[in-house]
């Protein structure tokens, strides 16, 4: 079976050799073609370096890029990872379809930020979903799903990098299999449980330092790495990262820096105490918390609000 592949970056490029050592032929692959001078996408470097044929993945979108499509003559195509809207006249063209890898349990978490937002909203277990795309923003029939735990310290990077990346591979393989045996389910969704969110973006993650210890910590590590809860600092955001929650009770307000040292600063809040591992004021690098309290002069019994 010919499988074609529309990803990019270090998981779409993972799927790329997963499925090479599987022995499955990859008849092409969409992914971001590289600008003048700009850092080659993975998927794409690999590709090339293999000799697979190429199309841009925003080629997709026109008539002349859907006609190299066609001429790839794939079986079956896996996106994995993709960010922009294609045509579904691109999905029509594999004999046997085109499935996506989405990091959530669907219907839970459709969007583009389902990992930010599992954890924002303090859930306990996530997953991923190859499905079948279809008009709608992840509403496509399931073909497979493999679930994971969210520990009570994960953050978008540890869950992603560490479990849903390596677990999504494998899941991308597995559905490679079942389609070639003709047992690939097409399982519909349960719409009436959806979920859908934004983006996740900066009017999103503003930390309100008067709500529960929980709450604003969920909030901190759904937003790690990117794109940093804030609060604003002399009128600067300052994003938070790298941070553990403490259930300890000490004197102070919420959002009072309770101690600061080489290591980094503690931040009262309604239920506990906030370690700061790292930060990163409006402009610059991200840097370890106690380094950058002692170029800002950030004291004991200052206030964040």
């Amino acid at each position: 079976m010919r499988v074609a592949i529309i990803g990019q970056a270090a998981f779409g490029e993972a799927v790329l050799r997963r499925l090479q050592d599987d022995g499955v032929t990859v008849a092409g692959i969409a992914a971001p073609e590289p600008t003048d001078g700009g850092r080659q996408d993975p998927l794409w470097a690999a590709s090339e370096a293999d000799g697979i044929p190429r199309v841009s993945t925003a080629e997709l979108k026109e008539p002349g890029g859907l006609v190299k499509w066609k001429e790839i003559e794939p079986d079956f195509c896996l996106m994995a990872f993709v960010t922009q809207f294609l045509p579904d006249e691109v999905f029509a063209v594999p004999e046997y379809g085109t499935a996506q890898y989405h990091p959530s349990l669907l219907p839970l978490h459709r969007g583009m930020s389902a990992i930010n937002w599992a954890l924002i909203n303090g859930d306990d277990e996530i997953g991923l979903s190859v499905f079948w795309p279809d008009r709608g923003i992840d509403t496509g029939p399931i073909l497979l799903q493999k679930r994971c735990a969210i520990g009570p310290d994960d953050t978008v990077g540890s869950l992603y990098f560490d479990r849903l990346f390596p677990l999504g591979v494998e899941a991308m393989s597995e559905a490679v299999s079942l389609v070639a045996a003709g047992d690939a389910p097409r399982t519909e969704q349960d719409h009436a449980e959806a979920t859908f969110e934004p983006g996740c973006r900066d009017e999103h993650v503003e930390i309100h330092w008067h709500r529960p210890a929980r709450v604003v910590y969920d909030l901190i590590r759904g937003c790690d790495p990117r794109p940093g809860a804030w609060t604003l600092l002399n009128g600067e955001k300052l994003r938070f990262f790298d941070c553990r929650l403490a259930p300890e009770q000490r004197p102070g307000m919420p959002g009072q820096v309770l101690d600061v040292d080489d290591e980094g600063f503690s931040i009262r809040l309604n239920g506990g105490v906030l370690r700061v591992g790292r930060v990163q004021h409006t402009g610059g690098n991200k840097l370890p918390a106690g380094e950058w309290a002692a170029e800002a002069g950030l004291t004991t019994g200052f206030r964040f609000r």
